[in-house]
This record gives structure tokens, C-alpha cells and sequence, in this order.
């Protein structure tokens, strides 16, 4: 007898197909079981040496015996017919069919003839529960909700158990309170909300039961107590996953059903063990889809301000708080560039903060200005962090903050209160009241010096006093700028700079004064990336620096200026071998109005606006001196991109 063991219909495992397959084996009558199309699944001894043939698994039946008559039977149906055989002998074929498998014995007065038709019905049931139950746990696993779950679950039941009554019940598995229940039969009054479960089951489906409500869950060891009207015994699977309670689905027979309550307590468990995970996943779909909504709420309605940018600058949150403070809808801001939302002078700021967040580096206490919808600024102060994907992939930034509107304007006030007490109230009027006669003052004087100067018979004492009137008009004429300057922030537009090229304009406009004092100016220029600058205000800054170093260094000294860049920063130094500084001069150059020229030649503003337009562009300046060995200021600026 020769058989292949690793052939099975359906593809049936467990103790009740190898027990089948032993038997199947051992018994004298031929049999095979085929396929819709007639083709061999598996077959015993006897069943080839009828064909004669060996190895005819796989092949089909016409092959061995004429079969035009033979037509396959309906679905639980049997047909008895009388064959050929290619070997030459006529015999008395057996077909029955149980789903997609075809059972065909050779009739023989034999006593296992029974047996065998017995348990080839058991394996065609256990090939359909299986079946069944295989299908079952795809419509489970592919349930969105509970609701759609649980009707899975119901009609899976009612296929498996049929004239049955059922009922399936989900619980929280926290308290245990009924969340979805679906029942086939009339139920007793009281009976819905108490689970009885039978001991044995809970063992074996490992339930932990510490902790449990008494008054909901009740074990037992002895018969489990009905739930419907009409029925005379009932079994009952709790639906455990990671050892907690998710529900319970029982069957109950009603009077004169026959049916094998053993098996069907077997498959129940399998049953149950499929929908349990199911359960608990669609709970936790439900509980994450309530979190995030909950989440979304919070984010929505906190007095918090909320602000979220995705990796291409795109608003992606713009909480109400925000709508409130700009007068801006949610729909002309949501996708669109956060720049619209950004004071012209701290969008460079906001640009390296954004840059070292999508980096992982969160920044607090960030002050900025929000542009609302009428135009005007609202202060504000945010704290950074990257928002990172499932995967820890950086998606975006989250800035969160308060209004800083009425705060900042207050301190504004007392500042400028201070600023004009010091001043003496006379920075409103220096423009029009000095720059305008002073101009005159100096165009005048220049034009007697210069003439003077040109006549031979002219008195050297007179032309010196109008050397004098030209140096101090010239004098009043730069304090008055340079005032003005610091006073009035810029307003022009970060742009897109080549630092070498705004480092050579700066060098063109100090041709004059290094010639004038005889000296020597170095260029180190390495290449930097482009990247967006208010141009005219670094040009300030390099002639600033350029000129302090032409005034601190003697006739024949140099100045090297030298560009490079480290990581995001481009960096700038100014070396002269001039005098050099004392330590607690170094301390105060950078406050407005300190200066160490002598009297009636600097403001001490030139170095205090450096500061300011380096700090504006998310950078900063140092300085490094020894006496009597030079001065070197150093400027480091973040390579900022257009968010």
C-alpha cells in the first residue's frame, strides 16, 4: 500500500486528519478523494493497483478509467455508477462530494466499506470547518469597527453552528460594562450584562481573572446557566487576549437538535482564539482614533498658542489661539508658507530656529513677531521641537508659545522713555535741525579750504581754521548718521549673497581711507555657499570693521580679511596689527556710545550697530585682542535658506 503522506485535502491538519490518513491507508478498498476537476488528491494501495499505475496523485481519473458518464454531484449529494477501466475491469464507482472534495470508492462487499464512507465524511467536516474558520479570521482581521466585527463574527458563527441559538457579546476589558452584543434567539430577562463561564475554559484560554467585577463574571464547574428561551444545554468561549476579557460567545441547543457539543466546544475555542486578537485590536483602533481626536481637541482649544510646520515650511496646525491673536482664518493658513506669518526683521531668526529643530534641537523662549491680518505685529515668545514620524524620521517642527503683544509694547514704551531721556529729546529733531544747516557748514567750508589752498598769497592760519570748520562739520555729519542709524532698524529683504562678493563692495568703499593712511589690506577669500542675508546691512557691518581697523592700526601696518565656513556658518574675520586693546576695553566695545578715539572722532555707535545687524541675522560677533599686537573681530553667520 503507497500513499503520500504530505497530501492532504484543503490542506487538513491536526489529530482528526492524521487519524483519517492512518486509517485511510490501512483499509482493503480501493479509494481516492479528487479534486472538482477529477484530479487525484490522494489515494491507498488498493486504488492503484486498480488503475495500474503507481503515483497517480496529481493526475486525472479519466486517465486511468472511462469516465464520460461520471458527472460530479451536487454539494452533499452522491452518485453510484458502473465504469471501465483501462486495465480491462468494470467496477461499481461510489461519488459523493463534500464541498470542493470528491470522494470515489470502489464498490466491494467489503466491512471497512462503511467505516471508510464514515470517515471520509469526518475529514470532509473537518475540511470545511477549517475552512470556515480560515475565512472568518480574514473578515475579522480586515473589521474597521466593533460594530462590523461583531456582524462578522455572527455570520461566521451562524455558518459554523447552524439551528443553533448564539449570541456574541464584546466588553470593555477594563470594567467589563457590555459595548456590542448580537444574539440569534429570545433571550432571559437579566441574562445579557452576566457572563457564566465554565472553568476549564477559562484555563484554557488563560484568563486572569483577579480583579474582575463578581457581580459580572461568575466561574463555575458544573453546566452553565441558559440564556435563551427554549434551549436544553449550552457551551460558552470567553474571548481572552494577554490574559484579559473582551467578551464571550455562546451556543445553546435547543430540544431535538442532534449535535456533537464535544466538537463543537473544540472549534468554538478556535473560534474564540481568532476573535479575541480581533477584539482587542479594533479596541485599540478605537482608542487611538479617540486619542487623537481628543488630542486634536486639546491642540485646538488651548490657551496655548499652536503652531506646526511641516519639513517644507507648509502650516499644517494653526491652532484658535492663533486665530484669535492674527485675525487670520484656518483656511488661508493652513498649507500655506509660514513666512506670511513673519515679521520681515526676525524671519532670519525664525529660519535657524526652524533649521535647528528639523535637526533635533529644540530652541526656547524664541521671541518673534506674527504678522496679523490688519498688518500689524504680535509679539510673541514659542519654544521648538521636532515632530517625528512612527519611524523617528523628522516630519516637521511644533512651536508652542504665548502672546508677548502687550508685554513687549510696555517694555517698549520704558525703553524708549529711557532712550529719549538720555538723548536729551533732541533724536526727533537731529535730522532736520543739524544735518541740513551742518551740510551747508561743510560744503561751504570745503570749497574756501580748497581755495585757499590754491592761492599762494592766502594766510596758512586761515587756511587751517577752515580745515578745522570742514573737520568738525564732518564730525557732527557722522554723529547724526550714525545716530539715526541706530536708532531705525532696516527694512530691506533677505536675499540670496555671494559673502565674498559683498566682502570685496565693502573693501571698494575703504580704497580711500587705506590708501590715506598707508596700508596694507589682505584678502583670504575662501568660496561659501550662498546663502540669504540683508546685504547693505553686512556692507555696513565690513566698513565698519574695515575703517575701526584702518583708525587702530599706524602708516605701514595690514588688515587681512579672510572668509570661510564651518557646517551652516559662514565665517568672516578682520585682523589688524594695530595697538591692540586692554581686556576691560574689550568688556565695554561693544555698548553704544563707548569709543576709544580721541575726542571729536568717533560717536562709539559704529561697533554697538555691528552687533545689532549680526545678532538680527541669527549670528555672532567676537572680538580677540592683545596690546600691542593687533585686534581681530570675528563674525559668525548662520548659511540660512528660504523656509
Amino acid at each position: 500500500m503507497k500513499t503520500d503522506s504530505n497530501v492532504r485535502p484543503f490542506g487538513a491538519s491536526g489529530p482528526a486528519a492524521d487519524a483519517f490518513q492512518a486509517f485511510f491507508d490501512m483499509v482493503d478498498a480501493p479509494a481516492a478523494l479528487c479534486d472538482l476537476a477529477l484530479r487525484i488528491v490522494t489515494c491507498n494501495s488498493a486504488f492503484e493497483v486498480l488503475c495500474g499505475a503507481t503515483e497517480v496523485q496529481g493526475n486525472l481519473l479519466h486517465d486511468y478509467m472511462e469516465t464520460s458518464t461520471l458527472h460530479v454531484p451536487p454539494d452533499g449529494r452522491g452518485v453510484e455508477l458502473e465504469v471501465s477501466c483501462k486495465s480491462g475491469q468494470q467496477v461499481t464507482l461510489n461519488v459523493s462530494r463534500r464541498g470542493q472534495t470528491v470522494a470515489v470508492v470502489a464498490k466491494q462487499l467489503s466491512p471497512m466499506l462503511d467505516s471508510l464512507a464514515a470517515a471520509g465524511r469526518a475529514l470532509l467536516e473537518q475540511a470545511r470547518v477549517e475552512t470556515a474558520l480560515l475565512e472568518i479570521g480574514r473578515n475579522v482581521a480586515g473589521a474597521t469597527s466593533e460594530e462590523e466585527l461583531v456582524a462578522t463574527v455572527a455570520r461566521g458563527v451562524k455558518g459554523l453552528f447552524p439551528g443553533r441559538a448564539f449570541c456574541v457579546r464584546i466588553v470593555d476589558p477594563h470594567t467589563c460594562n457590555l459595548t456590542s452584543l448580537y444574539a440569534e434567539g429570545r433571550m432571559h430577562e437579566g441574562q445579557r450584562d452576566v457572563f457564566h463561564l465554565r472553568r476549564s475554559m477559562v484555563e484554557k484560554t488563560h484568563l486572569d481573572t483577579r480583579g474582575l467585577p463578581g457581580g459580572k463574571v461568575l466561574v463555575t464547574a458544573g453546566d452553565l446557566p441558559l440564556l435563551f428561551q427554549g434551549s436544553v444545554r449550552g457551551i460558552a468561549a470567553p474571548l481572552v487576549a494577554s490574559g484579559q476579557l473582551f467578551g464571550a460567545i455562546n451556543i445553546e441547543y435547543p430540544a431535538g437538535l442532534s449535535a456533537d457539543a464535544l466538537s463543537d466546544e473544540r472549534i468554538l475555542i478556535q473560534l474564540a482564539n481568532q476573535v479575541s486578537v480581533a477584539v482587542r485590536n479594533a479596541k485599540l483602533i478605537d482608542e487611538l482614533t479617540f486619542m487623537r481626536k481628543y488630542l486634536e481637541e486639546l491642540l485646538e482649544n488651548a490657551n496655548a498658542l499652536i503652531l506646526v510646520v511641516d519639513r517644507d515650511g507648509k502650516v499644517v496646525v494653526f491652532n484658535n489661539a492663533l486665530v484669535q491673536l492674527t485675525g487670520r482664518s484656518k483656511a488661508e493658513v493652513l498649507g500655506s508658507d509660514v513666512d506670511q506669518l513673519l515679521g520681515e526683521t526676525d524671519r532670519l531668526k525664525l529660519l535657524r530656529v526652524f533649521g535647528a529643530a528639523l535637526k533635533g534641537q529644540p530652541v526656547t523662549g524664541v521671541e518673534t513677531a506674527l504678522i496679523a491680518r490688519n498688518g500689524q505685529e504680535r509679539r510673541v515668545t514659542f519654544s521648538t521641537s521636532a515632530v517625528l514620524s512612527q519611524s523617528g524620521e523628522v516630519e516637521g517642527v511644533m512651536a508652542i508659545g504665548g502672546d508677548l503683544t502687550r508685554t513687549r509694547e510696555l517694555e517698549r514704551r520704558v525703553i524708549q522713555a529711557e532712550k529719549l531721556a538720555s538723548l536729551g529729546q533732541l533724536a526727533a529733531s537731529v535730522v532736520h535741525e543739524i544735518n541740513n544747516p551742518m551740510t551747508a557748514v561743510s560744503t561751504y567750508a570745503d570749497a574756501l579750504w580748497r581755495r585757499a589752498q590754491m592761492n599762494p598769497a592766502a594766510d596758512p592760519a586761515d587756511v587751517d581754521k577752515y580745515k578745522r570748520i570742514v573737520d568738525n562739520s564732518e564730525r557732527v555729519l557722522r554723529f547724526t548718521r550714525d545716530l539715526v542709524s541706530y536708532a531705525r532698524p532696516a527694512h530691506d529683504k533677505p536675499e540670496a549673497i555671494d559673502l565674498n562678493a559683498v566682502v570685496e563692495k565693502s573693501i571698494g568703499f575703504c580704497d580711500l581711507i587705506i590708501q590715506k593712511h598707508g596700508i596694507k589690506l589682505h584678502r583670504e577669500l575662501s568660496p561659501v555657499p550662498t546663502f540669504h542675508a540683508i546685504r547693505q546691512n553686512l556692507v555696513q557691518v565690513f566698513v565698519n570693521l574695515i575703517t575701526n581697523a584702518c583708525h587702530a592700526t599706524p602708516t605701514g601696518g595690514s588688515i587681512t580679511v579672510r572668509t570661510s565656513h564651518r557646517d551652516d556658518q559662514a565665517i568672516v574675520s578682520v585682523t589688524d596689527t594695530g595697538l591692540g586693546m586692554a581686556p576691560d576695553t574689550q568688556a565695554r566695545i561693544f555698548e553704544p556710545f563707548f569709543t576709544t578715539k580721541p575726542d571729536g572722532k568717533g560717536t562709539g555707535l559704529g561697533l554697538s550697530i555691528v552687533q545689532g545687524i549680526v545678532e538680527n541675522h541669527g549670528g555672532s560677533i567676537s572680538v580677540s585682542s592683545e596690546p600691542g599686537k593687533g585686534t581681530t573681530f570675528t563674525l559668525k553667520l548662520p548659511m540660512l535658506q528660504p523656509v
